[in-house]
């Protein structure tokens, strides 16, 4: 039997075990997230929270606000996608803070071979585009995060193109390393998704999870 997070449960956990995680907050209600919205810098997310959506920007159900007054509309939006696709077990309607950087996956899988294998690459709407992904058993060292850094096809995308500034590696090899420990301490993990890790030259922080554990 298995017990899946959604993005707001996978995120909670994540933070437990020192995981930067962007700010956010799941709301229940349209005046709910109006009142939410008042506390937090623009842009923001409105993205929906079930357990019966996997990915998210697919069905359209990831909607950026640039200013408060977009929130009505696209949380309208929001309720169309609902209502078309039928989604049920709807946890709530996550409000989150805009991250500005590279957009990163950072992977758990439970082999039944090499036991939990962490996979690492790029992330958002390029991953199936690029399918660019490195691997390695866990738990990683310091070096072999480097290593799985360098091994990637597109990794000078990573150290900077045409002017842009190179991601902070030294927090992205730690953030490499803190997660392939994770396992360590939950062996009944059998996946973990985190896409994207947001990450640009000074930190970075997780904006979308899910993770699978064997009951």
């Amino acid at each position: 039997m298995k017990k899946i997070y959604a993005e707001y449960q996978a995120e909670n956990f994540l933070i437990k075990h020192g995981i930067p995680v962007s700010k956010r907050f799941l709301t229940h209600s349209y005046d709910e997230l109006m009142k939410v919205a008042k506390t937090m810098r623009f842009p923001i997310d409105l993205k929906i929270i079930s357990i019966d959506v996997i990915h998210k920007s697919d069905i359209g159900g990831v909607r950026i606000c640039y200013d408060y007054e977009d929130i009505p509309k696209e949380y309208e939006e929001i309720m169309k996608i609902i209502k078309k696709l039928k989604i049920k077990n709807i946890e709530g309607i996550l409000t989150q803070e805009y991250i500005y950087g590279k957009e990163l996956l950072i992977g758990i899988k439970k082999d039944c071979t090499f036991g939990h294998v962490i996979g690492f690459g790029f992330g958002g709407i390029f991953t199936e585009v690029l399918k660019d992904v490195t691997f390695r058993v866990c738990p990683i060292t310091e070096k072999d995060a480097q290593e799985m850094i360098d091994e990637l096809r597109t990794k000078k995308i990573l150290y900077g193109v045409r002017g842009q500034k190179p991601v902070n590696f030294r927090f992205l090899k730690n953030i490499l390393v803190k997660i392939s420990k994770i396992p360590m301490i939950n062996d009944n993990l059998t996946e973990m998704d985190i896409n994207p890790i947001i990450i640009n030259d000074i930190s970075g922080k997780v904006v979308d999870a899910r993770i699978v554990f064997e009951e």
